[in-house]
């Protein structure tokens, strides 16, 4: 399994730009697809991104599409999400997740190994 850990997450006003981070442990780590999900309080956890180990297949949530951008340093071990036009609904705990499929899962019962999440909070 592969360890994850997310950072980036913090306030901002609507209309900002926020770069969330996952920091992967483990060799095997350009093996994985990665996938961004999110939790808001009182919602379901949703999807929002996903990146297959090469960077060529990156599926969005409709939601996000357009103003988030997945992208991944293999060499660094890392998966980004970049943020830009942040609106108040994008208010949630953000989790980076990691599946070991070939083509990125939108599905979170695909991915089995998670991260602690990260607060991004967008004030209107």
């Amino acid at each position: 399994h592969v360890q994850l850990v997310e950072s980036g997450g913090g306030l901002v006003q609507a209309v900002g730009s926020l770069r969330l981070s996952c920091a992967a442990s483990g060799r095997t780590f350009s093996s994985y697809s990665i996938g961004w999900f999110r939790h808001a309080p009182g919602k379901e956890r949703e999807f929002v991104a996903a990146i297959n180990w090469s960077g060529s297949n990156t599926p969005y949530a409709d939601s996000v599409k357009g103003r988030f951008t997945i992208s991944r340093d293999n060499a660094k071990n890392t998966v980004y999400l970049q943020m830009n036009s942040l609106k108040p609904e994008d208010t949630a705990v953000y989790y980076c997740a990691a599946t070991q499929r070939g083509i990125p899962s939108m599905r979170s019962a695909d991915f089995g190994s998670w991260g602690q999440g990260t607060q991004v909070t967008v004030s209107s």
